[in-house]
């Protein structure tokens, strides 16, 4: 437990993906003057040095964002992702990947505010440093899942619990189908995503019948797979379940899916996948 290190894999292929749907999550909430609040339950370091010995070894990031790194022509929703990246290297080198909490933190408005929490005793000092002094970010040294009850509902009434567990434990599914439930009892109108990563297909799609069973009525998958399932053992694609989506997700998920694809593909393989688990009538 606790020997996942993110900087390994940072801007690879399954963080574009995830960073492209929580820009859309987060533009979103903007679309209303009212203040939310963002909840990061394992928020990692913040941001990642892409010249670093762990970026470097496998250069991973090198198939997922700097594939959108040089493109000339992207979808504007596309963009504002990479401009997200942009912003931590002005000088156009592509040497800083950052987290979730970085992007998120990029678009808050002054009214907004961002909960963090990581449990891992290397990246939470990392974290820290990132986030330090500023007024609108709160960081916990604690294990996501166990305080949000805590934290829910926020004062705002509006946002998000953004979810990406490191998947080391075998029981992850479980404590995640757990999370969501309490998450969704204590805050109903809260929009809550769940990144997963495709290995094999057994876990994933268990998991999404688990949240099928709880009644949830507005359950909204997306999936990006870039490698054949009878390829060899790794990550072949990666998925994100979002409670409550904002309206109008599935339709730029709808045209984004396709252009991540299309940028990221290697040779003729992937797909994608668009579905609504439970919709709401």
């Amino acid at each position: 437990m606790l020997s996942y290190r993110h900087g390994f894999h940072a801007g690879n292929f399954a963080d574009v993906f995830k960073h492209v749907v929580l820009t859309q999550l987060i533009r979103a909430l903007q679309r209303k003057d009212k203040p939310f609040r963002v909840f990061d339950t394992h928020a990692g370091a913040g941001r990642y040095d892409l010249e670093s010995a762990p970026a470097r070894k496998n250069r991973e990031f090198a198939d997922g964002i700097g594939r959108l790194w040089g493109q000339p022509r992207l979808d504007p929703e596309l963009r504002d992702y990479v401009d997200r990246v942009r912003a931590l290297n002005p000088d156009e080198v592509l040497r800083w990947y950052p987290g979730s909490p970085r992007i998120a933190r990029d678009l808050l408005r002054p009214v907004d505010r961002l909960v963090l929490t990581e449990l891992h005793p290397t990246e939470y000092p990392l974290l820290k440093a990132e986030f330090r002094g500023d007024r609108q970010v709160a960081i916990h040294h604690a294990d996501g899942y166990a305080v949000l009850d805590g934290f829910l509902p926020p004062p705002e009434r509006r946002g998000l619990v953004f979810v990406d567990p490191t998947y080391e434990l075998k029981d992850e599914f479980d404590r995640l189908a757990d999370a969501v439930r309490r998450i969704h009892r204590r805050w109903v109108g809260g929009i809550i995503a769940i990144w997963y990563p495709i290995l094999d297909r057994t876990p994933h799609l268990r998991f999404q019948q688990t949240l099928r069973e709880t009644g949830i009525p507005a359950l909204l998958c997306a999936e990006l797979g870039l490698y054949p399932d009878d390829g060899p053992p790794g990550l072949h694609g990666c998925g994100m379940i979002v409670v409550n989506p904002p309206w109008k997700l599935d339709e730029a998920l709808g045209r984004l899916l396709p252009e991540l694809l299309r940028c990221l593909r290697v040779g003729d393989a992937g797909q994608t996948r668009l579905e609504w688990l439970a919709r709401a009538p």
